[in-house]
């Protein structure tokens, strides 16, 4: 990816996260732009794994719009749901679920669950493609441990943050300052693996 190409399309149109990734990705100089802009659609996401899926957003919004993509495809597993939501997560509710409509689903699938069984992790897959037939995209994931509480605390953050307490912490994420977050996070953690693979190769072009 050359200077002239320093706009890379965010192959979602979540505020969060794009809130997110730019704060992450602002070292490098890029200008991180959601697919929003270019009047583009979700594609199905059909993969199994959260890697899999990545790759599916990632490559359609660069075939959309000729620029180079980032792309994360993230979930909530939950060890008394059997991993559930998971790949999911996004949609548990349904296909065009809210926010508040995946929270008060899981919220009361564990009604009947004990706080000390409500274990739980983030995981997030990250990637970014060059051009929509890149043969070698850049791949990183993380995992982010913690237990869900039985109501939802806190304004910030999105998706299932205001029930997340990450180990070793007391705050829900979205009672957390951004900053915390993203230091903390299986976003933030993926993000830096794959900033550190982006500017090699960006420094080898």
């Amino acid at each position: 990816m050359s200077s002239a190409a320093a706009r890379v399309v965010l192959a979602s149109g979540n505020r969060g996260k794009l809130r997110e990734l730019s704060a992450l990705l602002a070292p490098l100089g890029l200008s991180i732009l959601p697919q929003n802009d270019f009047g583009i659609e979700s594609p199905p996401e059909t993969g199994s794994t959260f890697v899999e899926n990545a790759l599916i957003k990632a490559r359609h919004a660069a075939t959309r719009t000729s620029l180079a993509a980032l792309a994360d495809d993230s979930g909530l597993e939950v060890d008394a749901l059997g991993g559930l939501p998971g790949v999911r997560s996004a949609r548990y509710a349904g296909e065009h679920a809210t926010d508040r409509d995946n929270l008060e689903k899981l919220l009361h699938a564990l009604a009947a669950v004990d706080r000390g069984e409500r274990t739980a992790r983030y995981q997030c897959a990250m990637v970014f493609v060059s051009s929509p037939d890149d043969p070698a995209p850049l791949i990183a994931a993380a995992s982010w441990e913690g237990t869900l509480v039985a109501a939802p605390r806190g304004t910030g953050g999105f998706g299932y943050d205001p029930i997340f307490v990450p180990l070793g912490e007391t705050l829900t994420v979205a009672e957390m300052p951004a900053e915390r977050k993203n230091a903390l996070s299986h976003r933030g953690r993926a993000l830096a693996k794959l900033r550190a693979a982006l500017t090699t190769r960006l420094a080898g072009r």
